[in-house]
C-alpha cells in the first residue's frame, strides 16, 4: 500500500504534491513544539524546593536551551549524514524520548526535575533538520520551506495557548501541564510522518535547478565551510543575533505581554502569531518565482535586512507612542521572522544550489543553528546575572535596537561577499564545482 500511494504522489500534479508534502512538513514540526513550548506559558512562581538566585523558570529555559544546543551541535553530523529511510523512526523515537523527560519533570520534585528539562530539549533539535530533510532540494522548496517554517511561528502561539488553557480552565496542574500537551499532539504527530515517509525523492529536474542533494563526509562539510568562510561567519553573526532575540521573546512571552497590560488573556499568544506567519511566510514564498540561483540568494538577503529594519522601525514607533502594544509586537514578530525563517529553509538551500556543490541544506542550518542557540544561552545569562536592571519591556525594546543595527549591517557585508564571489564566473550561476572536488561521486 505505502509504494502505491508513494508513486501516486511521484507522478501527482505539482500542486497536490506541494499541498500533501507542505502539509505534512507543517504538521510535523507544529507537533514537536507541542513537546517543547507549552511549558513557557506558566509563570512557575514560588516553587517548591526551589532557593536558589537563578530564577526557576530562567533555569527551566536554560536547561532545555543547553539540550537543545548540543543536539544542533550533534546534528550537524548526524544530519548530514543519516539515509532518507532512517527519517521517520528518527522523529518518532526522538519525540518519544522527549515526552518521557516531561514525564520525569512532573514526578521528579525541584530543584532535581530542571535537568528533565535539559533531556527534553537533547532530543528535539534535530527535529528540524529531519523534517526539513524531506522538503530541500526540489523546485516547489521555497513553498514548502515557507510551509514548514509557519509551522514554529504559528505552533508556539497555539501550543501556549493550549497550556495556559489547560492551566486555566482544565484544571491541569503547570507541573503536568507540558506532558499533557505533548499527549494532546501524538495522533497528529504519527499521521505527519507517515505522510512525509511516503514523499519520493528530488527527481531529475530538481536535481539540474538545485543541485543534487546527499549525505556529507566530514572532508565535505569542511570544504564546503573553508570556500565560504567569510559570508557564512557574517551570517552566521547574523543569525546567532536572531536566535537569541526569537528565543527570549518566546520563552517569556507571559511575562512580556503580562508586562503590555495583557496578562491571563490565554488567546493572545496565538492571535498576535498569525498575522506575523502571513507577512514573514508571504515574502518567503515569493522567492520561487526567482529561477537564478544567484539572483534569489541576493533576494534572501534583501529579506532578511528588511526584517532587521522592521524590528527595530516597529520599536522606534512604539517608544514614541505611535503604534500600540499590540501592534508593537505584531510588527516587530514580523520582521524578526522576515529575518530569521530564510535561515531555517530557503538560504542555505539556494546557497548550496548556488555553490553546485553535492551537499545538504540541513548541514548549514545546523552549523548556523549550533551558534545560534550558545547565544540564547548567552542573553538569558545576560539578564538574569548583569548589571541589567531593566523590566522584560524595557529588555526586549533594547535588544531589539542591538540586533536591529548589527543584523543589517553583517546581513548587508554578506551579500556582498557572495556578489563578489560570482564575478570570476561572470555567465555562470555560481561557483560551479564538480562533485568530485569534493569527493563526491
Amino acid at each position: 500500500m505505502n509504494d502505491s500511494l508513494r508513486r501516486r504522489l511521484a507522478r501527482a500534479n505539482p500542486i497536490l504534491f506541494t499541498v500533501v508534502a507542505g502539509l505534512a512538513g507543517f504538521c510535523a514540526y507544529f507537533s514537536m513544539y507541542a513537546f517543547r513550548k507549552p511549558f513557557t506559558a506558566a509563570i512557575y512562581e514560588a516553587v517548591p524546593g526551589w532557593d536558589f538566585v537563578l530564577d526557576y523558570k530562567i533555569a527551566l529555559v536554560m536547561a532545555q536551551v543547553a539540550g537543545y544546543a548540543l543536539s544542533k551541535l550533534i546534528g550537524v553530523k548526524v544530519i548530514s549524514e543519516i539515509s532518507p529511510a532512517r527519517r521517520s523512526v528518527a522523529i518518532l523515537g526522538l519525540i518519544g524520548m522527549s515526552w518521557l523527560a516531561l514525564v520525569a519533570f512532573a514526578l521528579i520534585p525541584a530543584p532535581w526535575n530542571v535537568a528533565c528539562m535539559f533531556l527534553n530539549g537533547l532530543p528535539l533539535g534535530m527535529i528540524w533538520g529531519l523534517v526539513f530533510g524531506y522538503m530541500e532540494g526540489r523546485r516547489v522548496s521555497e513553498v514548502l520551506g515557507a510551509m514548514l517554517c509557519a509551522s514554529f511561528i504559528l505552533s508556539s502561539g497555539v501550543v501556549k495557548s493550549l497550556g495556559a488553557w489547560m492551566m486555566q480552565t482544565a484544571g491541569v496542574s503547570q507541573i503536568w501541564m507540558p506532558a499533557a500537551a505533548g499527549a494532546a499532539f501524538t495522533p497528529l504527530l504519527f499521521l505527519s510522518v507517515w505522510v512525509l515517509g511516503l514523499l519520493p525523492p528530488p527527481d531529475a529536474r530538481d536535481e539540474a535547478e538545485r543541485v543534487r542533494r546527499a549525505p556529507m563526509t566530514g572532508r565535505e562539510r569542511a570544504a564546503f565551510l573553508q570556500a565560504y568562510a567569510p559570508g557564512l561567519i557574517l551570517l552566521v553573526l547574523s543569525y546567532v543575533l536572531l536566535t537569541a532575540f526569537r528565543d527570549f521573546r518566546d520563552n517569556f512571552a507571559a511575562e512580556i505581554w503580562a508586562g503590555l497590560g495583557y496578562g491571563g488573556e490565554a488567546g493572545i499568544f496565538s492571535a498576535s502569531e498569525i498575522p506575523v506567519a502571513i507577512i514573514a511566510l508571504g515574502a518567503m514564498a515569493a522567492v520561487i518565482v526567482v529561477r537564478d540561483n544567484l539572483k534569489a540568494l541576493m533576494v534572501i538577503h534583501a529579506l532578511v535586512g528588511a526584517g532587521f529594519l522592521l524590528l527595530g522601525a516597529a520599536t522606534m514607533a512604539f517608544q514614541a507612542d505611535l503604534i500600540s502594544p499590540l501592534a508593537w509586537m505584531i510588527l516587530a514578530g514580523a520582521g524578526l521572522y522576515t529575518a530569521y525563517t530564510p535561515f531555517n529553509a530557503v538560504l542555505f538551500d539556494r546557497l548550496v544550489a548556488y555553490s553546485g556543490r553535492v551537499a545538504t541544506a540541513g548541514f548549514l542550518i545546523y552549523v548556523a543553528d549550533t551558534s545560534g542557540y550558545m547565544g540564547s544561552v548567552a542573553l538569558l545569562l545576560w539578564r538574569n546575572f548583569g548589571e541589567v536592571d531593566l523590566n522584560w519591556v524595557q529588555f526586549s525594546i533594547l535588544s531589539a535596537y542591538g540586533i536591529s543595527i548589527v543584523g543589517v549591517g553583517a546581513t548587508a557585508l554578506a551579500a556582498i561577499y557572495f556578489q563578489r564571489q560570482a564575478r570570476p564566473r561572470a555567465g555562470v550561476e555560481g561557483p560551479r564545482l564538480v562533485a568530485q572536488e569534493v569527493g563526491g561521486t
